[in-house]
């Protein structure tokens, strides 16, 4: 699959970590959504012992079964390759049995390092004068092919351990929150999920984001 990125710096980071090159277009530079074979390799390998280690993520799942789905979806492992460069740790970590598919998470213990000192979304981003970040959370996991953790799934990931005790992530945020200038971000202290909201152009080097997805 090709898709376009708005400048060379989006395309050159994913050039960099195993991406497929194509080509430039007067629309913007293009690149192949898959990663070399020699990485395709290296990934499958990081994603299997991560599995093996962290059976209670997903209990009564076999790694063989998953391993055949990802090798039939480029796109999927591509999206994986990323989460993974970027510090997310990606595993498995559940079932959907309604949609046939095997769902994906961030499990690093803290927020992804490689996604952090981000603005929620582009209008947050394009609202700040000065010291713009280099990208939003939302233009950033739409690049990777990943969806943003909500608040209920967020929960969810802290029922399989403990995440994000000295950082914290952004979560999806309601249209009403956004509508006023807000965005929400959660976190797990003294043994609880805490879920707090800054303006959305605001950003720390301490907060980043969780993303999921479906093979």
């Amino acid at each position: 699959m090709i898709e376009k990125f708005p400048n060379l710096q989006v395309a050159l980071r994913f050039f960099t970590a195993g991406a497929l090159w194509n080509s430039n277009d007067l629309e913007g530079v293009r690149i192949m959504t898959d990663i070399l074979p020699e990485k395709r390799s290296e990934l499958l390998s990081v994603l299997r012992v991560r599995f093996i280690n962290n059976m209670n993520r997903h209990e009564g799942l076999e790694w063989p079964d998953i391993q055949a789905r990802l090798e039939k979806n480029a796109e999927k492992l591509w999206s994986l390759y990323e989460m993974d460069r970027t510090g997310g740790e990606p595993d498995v970590i559940g079932f959907d049995n309604k949609t046939d598919e095997y769902v994906f998470c961030d499990c690093s213990k803290e927020s992804p390092n490689g996604r952090r000192s981000l603005c929620y979304d582009r209008e947050a981003l394009e609202s700040r004068k000065d010291n713009r970040p280099e990208s939003s959370v939302i233009d950033m996991a739409s690049d990777m092919g990943i969806e943003l953790l909500t608040e209920d799934e967020y929960r969810d990931l802290q029922k399989l351990g403990e995440f994000d005790t000295k950082t914290s992530s952004w979560i999806v945020t309601p249209s009403e929150i956004r509508k006023l200038g807000g965005a929400i971000f959660a976190d797990f202290r003294y043994g609880k999920v805490f879920v707090y909201h800054n303006g959305a152009e605001s950003y720390y080097s301490s907060r980043g984001f969780r993303g999921s997805i479906r093979v």
